[in-house]
């Protein structure tokens, strides 16, 4: 079968993504050295279980999330895979130059690839607005765009606003969500036709996209205290995400059935909601003294994610995905 890209999109395509792959090579053999020192190979054990949780999150998590559209299905896997695998490359150098603004050779270990995977899932986020609108070339150019902005914005937050590492991360639910709207808003309007039946839901494809659910809400908690150094606050972060987190999840089911007129629980709801006590949770779960604070700011986040699921235009984007 050939392709179902147009002549004019797949030459593009193809030229400009083993272009850009060429050019990080070369800047990554010019610009680029690994850590050596003995210390960061004893933090390395310690740090790898949450690089590996970060990397599940993002590949199976956000992968298969996307899979809920009937002409999308195992596409939107390849598609947030090679999303994902360009940001990271592209973040770790952004990262490098903006934090010594100098062409002098940056230092990469496992921390900046930690925190480049997880700044490139802000790009698989906002692919959640937009998939079945846009084709691959759009989205290579989306990625390249939002990890430039992402970035220089984290970089800002840093210096003029004394963020630190977790703060400067924790907003790129908000972020992600935002830029991916304005990229619909700028779609052409009315979609057509064919555009319209790839964003039909399918039952198949969503089981999968619960699949993905259920990764994303296992690994939350180690999401949110990746970048957490402190024991103690990392501690408070892993139990006030997972209270914040089952608190939604139950909040997501019960309010669903209850909408429904027979009681039946709507899929779209559930993807939407169960994450968003993750979400609510993200920048201040290092902050909480208790748990039932936690679970109030799930409970609450669950009730305007299946405001949000019902009322408004895009049921693709979740509160956090």
């Amino acid at each position: 079968m050939g392709s179902k890209y147009q002549k004019s999109v797949r030459g593009p395509l193809t030229l400009w993504a083993f272009m850009l792959e060429v050019t990080l090579i070369l800047i990554f053999f010019f610009f680029t050295s690994y850590e050596t020192s003995v210390k960061e190979q004893k933090k390395l054990m310690r740090t790898y279980r949450d690089f590996q949780d970060v990397i599940i999150m993002a590949v199976l998590g956000l992968g298969f999330l996307n899979t809920s559209l009937r002409r999308h299905c195992w596409s939107s896997v390849a598609f947030s895979l090679f999303v994902l695998a360009l940001g990271v490359q592209l973040t770790v150098l952004l990262d490098g130059f903006l934090n010594q603004l100098s062409l002098r050779k940056m230092v990469l270990n496992l921390s900046s690839i930690q925190i480049s995977t997880m700044s490139a899932t802000s790009v698989l986020i906002s692919v959640g607005v937009i998939l079945g609108r846009v084709n691959l070339l759009q989205l290579l150019l989306m990625t390249l765009i939002e990890v430039t902005a992402f970035s220089a914005t984290r970089m800002v937050g840093k210096e003029v606003f004394n963020m630190d590492n977790h703060i400067s991360m924790m907003y790129i639910h908000v972020f992600a969500a935002c830029f991916g709207l304005t990229v619909a808003c700028c779609l052409p309007k009315p979609l057509p036709n064919e555009a319209e039946d790839k964003q039909q839901t399918a039952t198949s494809p969503s089981l999968f996209a619960m699949l993905g659910t259920l990764f994303l809400w296992m690994f939350w908690p180690s999401f949110n205290s990746a970048l957490l150094d402190i024991p103690d606050e990392k501690k408070k972060a892993l139990f006030n995400t997972y209270y914040a987190l089952a608190v939604s999840m139950v909040t997501a089911i019960s309010v669903s059935a209850l909408a429904h007129p027979q009681g039946k629980i709507n899929m779209t709801h559930i993807h939407n909601a169960v994450l968003a006590g993750g979400v609510a949770v993200g920048a201040p779960c290092y902050l909480i003294p208790s748990p039932w604070l936690a679970m109030v700011l799930g409970l609450l986040a669950g009730l305007i994610s299946i405001w949000g699921a019902m009322y408004l235009q895009f049921p693709h984007l979740a509160v956090g995905y």
